[in-house]
């Protein structure tokens, strides 16, 4: 049997910035098998199925799945237990004039 290679998790960042207004390439994830916490850079993406694959670095267990249709799009992350975003920080608006 021969090893299907895969892409970095940077691959995730135009298909997830469909869904999220923010970049997930820095978010940190921990995966639910194994209990790794590392970010969403280091997945290890398979782009050979009808949709994105995301697996562990460490365990190869499943963390994310993604697959686009024409209209809608499908999200699955089971195999993560908590996904930690980076926000900017809060930006002060002046008040009424």
């Amino acid at each position: 049997m021969t090893e299907m290679s895969y892409l970095d998790g940077n691959m995730l960042d135009g298909p997830m910035h469909e869904l999220f207004t923010v970049d997930l390439s820095t978010a940190v994830g921990r995966c639910e098998n194994c209990g790794m916490t590392g970010s969403m850079a280091s997945l290890h993406v398979y782009s050979h199925a009808p949709g994105l694959v995301a697996r562990c670095p460490s365990c190869e267990a499943v963390m994310l799945r993604l697959v686009r249709g024409p209209d809608r799009a499908w999200l699955d992350m089971r195999g993560t237990t908590y996904l930690q975003v980076p926000m900017p920080m809060e930006q002060t608006f002046p008040g009424p004039l």
